[in-house]
């Protein structure tokens, strides 16, 4: 990894003045101030592979970021990132923009192989095809990832927003798939305990009008055994807020103790993605962190 990077404070007082509220301005607002140091820092990997079919859904795409020698160095971690979108829009790509090539390059510079997954949308698609869809992408990097220089017992999922919702779900067991396939989930401004939605929310169009209780993945969380990295924003939204404290509350009240939780500072629902490489004390080193912790007793196990 290069020299840790930093965002200026007037560029973080920028981030923070937008606000917390979700509205359709502020991905483009966030973007257009990050992307300057993303371009100044680079936010390609050496080598992508791009839009490989982990199923049969034209949805159903992964690109695999490496530095290029993978056959020369294989074993290594891989990092997997789930996009938001409020459940009915996102992409693992978008051309001219660092959104979301830039965590394939962080992965990279930490010495991992990095892959970017879309998956299937609501309302066309409703609960579980999230978690489905992210127990296809792991099952299908188990089979393949060595050819590309990874580990497949090695792998580490990470979601944000409605990402960070589907990849919770998989481990907590809805929509098939083993858990036990990865190495240890991310999960970054997410939601856990789903309520009963108001028409046009997000979850309305994923879930339904009445969601089924089962469908809170956080009774599945507290049971896991797969290693787990929470986040939230200084500036996310409220709600998330609630998710994160309700996170904290039910893990001590089960274990005793609070889980692996990163406060990241200085930035909103938009940028606590986007700082990576930029502003790494925010998100990147602790979650670099987390993967390196849980990659290495994969290999003290073996």
């Amino acid at each position: 990894m290069t020299d840790q990077q930093q965002l200026p404070p007037d560029v973080i007082a920028q981030l923070t003045a937008m606000g917390p509220e979700i509205t359709p301005q502020l991905a483009p607002a966030t973007w257009a101030v990050l992307t300057p140091f993303h371009e100044k820092a680079g936010y390609t990997a050496p080598r992508i592979d791009r839009d490989l079919a982990y199923g049969d859904d034209l949805r159903h795409r992964l690109d695999v970021h490496t530095d290029g020698d993978g056959d020369d160095q294989g074993g290594k971690p891989v990092f997997v990132f789930v996009h938001g979108g409020g459940f009915v829009r996102g992409d693992k790509h978008t051309p001219g923009s660092p959104a979301y090539d830039l965590v394939g390059a962080w992965a990279v510079r930490h010495g991992y192989v990095g892959v970017t997954m879309t998956y299937r949308l609501a309302p066309a698609h409703l609960w579980p095809s999230g978690p489905e869809d992210v127990a296809s992408a792991v099952g299908w990097l188990k089979r393949n990832i060595a050819a590309y220089g990874g580990d497949p017992d090695k792998i580490v999922v990470a979601g944000n927003s409605a990402g960070a919702v589907h990849v919770a779900s998989f481990v907590a067991g809805q929509g098939g798939g083993d858990p036990a396939d990865i190495a240890g989930a991310a999960l970054l401004s997410g939601i856990y305990q789903i309520h009963q939605p108001a028409p046009g929310e997000p979850e309305h169009l994923y879930y339904g009008a009445d969601p089924d209780p089962a469908a809170s993945s956080l009774p599945g969380l507290l049971d896991t055994t797969v290693p787990l990295l929470f986040s939230v924003a200084e500036s996310d939204p409220a709600r998330f807020q609630r998710e994160a404290a309700g996170v904290v509350s039910a893990w001590l009240a089960r274990h005793g103790a609070v889980p692996d939780l990163v406060w990241v500072d200085g930035h909103n629902h938009m940028s606590a993605i986007g700082s990576l490489t930029v502003d790494e004390a925010a998100l990147g080193t602790a979650l670099a962190r987390f993967i390196d912790r849980h990659t290495s007793a994969k290999e003290t196990a073996q």
